[in-house]
């Protein structure tokens, strides 16, 4: 079974040195350089994140997306996918915060706008954000580009396999049965391969090494009641 097929089967893959040592530093350095008080830029002792990454610093656009990520996309899915969410964060050395096991139920929009069997709105710092229906969130795919090594010491993402073919799944009542996670240990230049129903699950830091991801969200979908995804970027 190849990569992509892997992948479709058990909503998760781990592809290492899609972009070299130079490729990751340009990104860090493009990252770091862009470090400017914005209310999309979070920064704290235990996170620095920033939404909309792709649009807040547009010259990473070039960076990220090589030939190299431009065929693993088109591999995927289609030349008609395009990025609907963009995000990095940074879990610094001194950060020992887990996220328990969950799926990516919601999607982000410019404006509310109340749609048949789309529920669950929120607005949280501007962002607007729903549960679509189960069709979206199926045709979500996520690339997670990894800027350091990440190991089960420093946050590496833990996953149920198969799990997202079971549909939204009830989790105050899903009994996680432990004999069946597998840890993503990426190294410094590869990515994480993720599908949003897939359950994962993100360790505490116990090895003092940070943990910068880019996050990035692909759909070819059009959206319901001329709902307008938050970001839109075609590749």
């Amino acid at each position: 079974m190849n990569t992509i097929d892997f992948f479709h089967h058990q909503g998760y893959a781990v592809i290492n040195k899609l972009y070299n040592q130079d490729e990751i530093a340009e990104i860090n350095n493009c990252i770091e350089t862009n470090e400017i008080t914005n209310p999309n830029f979070r920064k704290s002792k235990d996170i620095f994140a920033i939404r909309q990454v792709l649009q807040e610093i547009p010259e990473l656009q070039k960076l990220i997306f090589t030939k190299k990520l431009n065929e693993l996309i088109k591999a995927i899915g289609n030349e008609d996918y395009f990025v609907v969410k963009s995000i990095y964060f940074d879990k610094p050395a001194t950060s020992n915060w887990f996220v328990p096991y969950h799926q990516d139920l919601t999607i982000s929009l410019v404006e509310k706008n109340e749609t048949e069997n789309y529920i669950n709105w929120t607005k949280k710092n501007n962002q607007v954000a729903v549960q679509p229906p189960l069709s979206v969130l199926e045709n979500i795919f996520t690339i997670r580009i990894h800027l350091d090594d990440t190991t089960q010491e420093n946050g590496a993402v833990k996953v149920i396999p198969k799990s997202h073919k079971s549909g939204i799944i009830p989790i105050a009542s899903f009994e996680i049965n432990k004999a069946n996670e597998f840890i993503c240990e990426v190294e410094k230049g590869g990515v994480m391969l993720m599908k949003p129903l897939t359950l994962h699950s993100s360790t505490r830091t116990i090895n003092n090494k940070s943990r910068r991801v880019i996050h990035i969200e692909f759909s070819n979908q059009k959206l319901d009641n001329n709902l307008q995804w938050s970001e839109f970027l075609k590749i």
